[in-house]
């Protein structure tokens, strides 16, 4: 039976992130000053070059065997460089002019009877 990606990502990424806090854990020296240094460098705007260089190898690692898990479960995982561009989608031309309430003449909708338009004015009374 094939597991839903989700699933198999969750797996991946929790497994990226142990593996991730092992590699610090072993470019720290088992030294808990350097551990909790390398920790405290860690924001949201660190860029991948400025981790670790232990912690680079281990996501690169994480990463291929993330995509060669999927691959295993059977999902499809396009490789960039072989994938065709994509297709921009064509714009559409109206077909012919249109007002706020859409064609001339068309019936607008009533509000008191929602989804029937509205009756015809009877003969001889005055348009608003």
């Amino acid at each position: 039976m094939v597991k839903p990606a989700a699933e198999v990502m969750r797996e991946a990424i929790v497994a990226a992130v142990i593996d991730g806090m092992s590699a610090l854990r072993a470019a720290s020296g088992g030294v808990p000053n350097n551990l909790l240094r390398d920790l405290s460098a860690i924001h949201p705007n660190t860029t991948f070059d400025d981790l670790p260089q232990a912690l680079q190898a281990s996501i690169l690692a994480s990463v291929r065997a993330a995509f060669t898990r999927l691959q295993k479960e059977g999902y499809t995982v396009l490789n960039p460089d072989l994938a065709p561009p994509p297709r921009r989608p064509q714009p559409t031309q109206p077909s012919g002019p249109r007002g706020p309430g859409g064609p001339r003449g068309a019936a607008r909708p009533n509000p008191s009877r929602p989804g029937q338009p509205r009756r015809p004015r009877p003969p001889g009374k005055p348009a608003r």
